[in-house]
């Protein structure tokens, strides 16, 4: 069996830049444990999966060891492949997932936008073991519907947090999100998961599911612009729209090719 592949920079300027993602375009779904393996031969933070369903794209996303409810980077790799590959010839591709339901992206000039649910946190104690998964101590931690929100008290914390992999594999949570206030931007943050297989991701669009409804609700803004300040770094522009969130970036193509599976 012959199957496409590509891998894509989402929210990139330019290629070596952003979150690399694989997107493979299937006719139809291949046994579950096929997907997994093909992630884990892959070895990027996330592949995704899509199969045509008549005017829209079932999507799944799996890291090296898992398949996870949602992921804004490889969605936006996706939509970048079907826009700019696979002859997709509308202004807005219609993905859904059956974990996260209805996912829009659109095509602006040369950038896309990802509109996703917005997530719903509540307050979470801090407790010792989320203390000692970091060398700081947060002011306030959230829980979402997957990740855990950690609060800290400058963009200098976050850019030179020490966290404790080990740790934080053992929290039950698809993964755990720093984050602060900005210098030149809203707000900055960085994305662990151990426990998901991925132990720094670069660029997290889902995160600021989260991140996005908490900075808006604390600087009372509907427009807000982030860096995630990974060794690669990425620039995302979000937008509150009620109960969903827009998600701004570009994506580069870095590889397409085959994989051959006997």
């Amino acid at each position: 069996m012959e199957m496409k592949i590509y891998q894509v920079d989402a929210f990139a300027e330019k290629v070596f830049s952003g979150n690399p993602a694989a997107v493979c375009p299937l006719e139809v779904w291949l046994e579950d444990n096929v997907l997994q393996q093909i992630a884990m031969e892959n070895n990027l933070a996330e592949t995704a999966f899509y199969v045509r369903e008549q005017d829209r794209f079932q999507i799944r996303w799996f890291t090296p060891s898992v398949e996870v409810d949602l992921c804004g980077h490889a969605t936006l790799a996706a939509a970048y492949v079907l826009f700019n590959h696979e002859g997709f010839t509308g202004g807005q591709v219609h993905f859904y997932s059956p974990r996260s339901g209805n996912l829009m992206v659109k095509k602006e000039d040369d950038a896309l936008i990802l509109d996703f649910p917005a997530d719903r946190y509540e307050p979470a104690g801090i407790t010792a073991e989320i203390t000692a998964c970091f060398d700081i101590k947060p002011l306030a931690a959230y829980r979402g519907k997957t990740d855990l929100l950690l609060v800290f008290g400058n963009e200098n914390d976050i850019r030179h947090i020490r966290p404790s992999l080990d740790r934080i594999e053992k929290l039950k949570v698809r993964g755990v999100i720093v984050t602060a206030r900005g210098n030149e931007v809203d707000f900055v943050s960085r994305f662990f998961a151990p426990q998901s297989g991925v132990n720094e991701d670069p660029v997290t669009g889902s995160a600021h599911t989260t991140l996005a409804p908490f900075w808006g609700q604390q600087l009372g803004k509907e427009e807000l612009s982030a860096v995630q300040l990974s060794a690669r770094g990425g620039f995302l522009t979000c937008y509150l729209k009620g109960d969903r969130v827009e998600i701004r970036g570009k994506a580069k193509l870095y590889l397409k090719g085959e994989i051959y599976i006997d």
